[in-house]
């Protein structure tokens, strides 16, 4: 069969997106496309416009949706501002300390430090935009890093010019951002630098208020032996919750501990008394047994926005047809059904376990891995994965669909995975256990795909170990459950999830 010119270059077109993605890009100049392959991507609902010049990958009949944007904002503000400014420009204090301590939401407004600035606004999608302050004074490049590829001010620099009030509207960040010092020398070496004493009291009294005592007196130390009169006061509104870590840690790690902190107390007002371990196990068992296939049909998963050899090949070969054809998404479900029952027999020998007097936590860590292999292995034996998609934790990001969220880099998954396992161990309730382990779960996204799938497996085995019910998430409120995750992912709001939760649970009782 003769394949069509214009979806022969869209085939062209795909193969070229793709090896810029596979590169690490998620906004795409238009230089890196010619103007045959930008109209057909375009045209075909594969590129969407963020600004004159830079494009952002998409789906097909999906124009309205955010998620595009947001997987390429933090690649459009490097292409965009290095395209610009060269290397003379860094992001603000704020931001550079958002993106230090790990935070996954970007502000709604970039503020761009540059000599080369004209204090101009540039409009993007999503309400968001970029605004380059136009500086007379620009860092020395020797106080300016890069982390995920954005130029930032260096954590000691970042702590010395953000305002007080940060301290107080982002008490968490500064919190987290404080515990990432290693010792106190180049904050006292900035703080000696530009004389500032003021800011020094500040900075020490939120060292002392985070749990740093020793690198408060420090810094009081130094300054003051330098000639400076400098009067500690503490920045914080709230004292933060102690952490028991006394070096630095991963920023991911040090906001998980604290998110936990937080939350826990709020998950236990919003559930009803932990009925506990059921007498009778079997029994107990037999209920979860009945609720797999309402559980099964309401289960939902979350794409990405990637392009695949596979839709390359369908393209190429002249099988693309997005309106008619849907026979693979006919098989494709029927594997998808086939690994949710795998899935759930595995969950089930886990939930026996833990009624046996595992302790929950412990048993997720050891049984996780084998509820993602056996969700995803009818796709791999019937041809749709490769095995080496079984081998773990995702190599590349994702991105989660109608989110503000971006989920953290895959090296973060790394220490992130193992603290949600060691939270997960030491917590007492099981309520808190099913609501935050999925939460986190859930936030960081460590597979990918499947992860809002076994995030409720998780939930459901950690609700199990206290004795509550088998709580199925139905797809009428779909929204209802999205809308209360990204709450919590995007403004650590947990309110709205636990008691969603909480409700469906006792809903399905009734």
């Amino acid at each position: 069969m003769a394949i069509p010119p214009a979806q022969r270059r869209l085939a062209e077109a795909l193969t070229t997106l793709k090896k810029l993605q596979d590169d690490g890009k998620t906004a795409i100049k238009s230089a890196d496309l010619n103007r045959l392959q930008r109209e057909s991507l375009v045209m075909n609902g594969f590129l969407r416009p963020i600004v004159k010049g830079w494009y952002m990958p998409c789906r097909p009949g999906e124009e309205g949706g955010s998620t595009p944007w947001y997987a390429a904002m933090c690649d459009f503000i490097r292409g965009y501002c290095t395209e610009r400014f060269g290397d003379q420009w860094h992001v603000s204090a704020e931001y550079s300390l958002f993106l230090h301590t790990g935070k996954t939401l970007t502000p709604q407004q970039v503020v761009i430090h540059t000599p080369l600035g004209q204090n101009g606004l540039l409009k993007l999608p999503g309400n968001c935009s970029i605004l380059d302050y136009k500086t007379k004074d620009f860092t020395p490049a020797a106080k300016i890093q890069l982390v995920e590829q954005i130029r930032v001010l260096a954590l000691p620099a970042a702590l010395i010019r953000v305002p007080a009030a940060f301290f107080v509207t982002y008490a968490q960040d500064a919190h987290i951002a404080l515990h990432q010092l290693r010792d106190a020398s180049d904050l006292n070496r900035e703080l000696l630098e530009g004389g500032h004493s003021t800011v020094a009291g500040r900075l020490a009294g939120a060292l002392r208020a985070s749990g740093r005592k020793d690198l408060a007196d420090n810094v009081l130390a130094t300054l003051r032996a330098a000639g400076y009169v400098v009067i500690e006061s503490n920045p914080f509104r709230v004292t933060p919750q102690p952490l028991t870590f006394t070096r630095a840690q991963s920023p991911y790690v040090l906001r998980m501990r604290l998110m936990w902190q937080a939350m826990r107390e709020t998950v236990l007002n919003s559930f009803p008394i932990e009925p506990g371990i059921p007498t009778n196990s079997e029994k107990f068992m037999e209920t979860v047994e009945e609720n797999y296939k309402t559980d099964a049909y309401h289960s939902l998963s979350i794409e990405g926005y990637r392009v695949t050899p596979e839709l390359i090949q369908k393209v190429a070969t002249g099988d693309w047809n997005p309106d008619r054809n849907d026979s693979d998404a006919e098989i494709k479900n029927a594997m998808a059904a086939h690994g949710y029952w795998l899935a759930h027999t595995a969950v089930k020998a886990t939930i026996k376990n833990i009624l046996s007097g595992a302790n929950p936590g412990e048993a997720f860590r050891r049984d996780h891995a084998a509820w993602y292999r056996n969700l995803f292995s009818p796709n791999v034996d019937a041809g749709f994965l490769k095995p080496s998609d079984l081998a773990g934790y995702r190599t590349d990001k994702v991105f989660i669909k109608g989110a503000t969220h971006v989920p953290p880099s895959q090296d973060a998954v790394r220490d992130m995975m193992p603290e949600l396992c060691d939270l997960l161990e030491a917590e007492a309730s099981a309520a808190v256990r099913a609501i935050l382990g999925h939460f986190l779960f859930v936030y960081i996204h460590p597979y990918f795909d499947g992860n809002g799938r076994l995030g409720r497996f998780l939930m459901n085995a950690m609700l199990a170990s206290g004795g509550y019910p088998w709580t199925v998430i139905r797809i009428e409120k779909r929204a209802n459950y999205m809308a209360a995750l990204e709450a919590a992912s995007s403004r650590g709001e947990i309110p709205p999830f636990a008691e969603f939760v909480a409700s469906s649970m006792q809903s399905a009782a009734i």
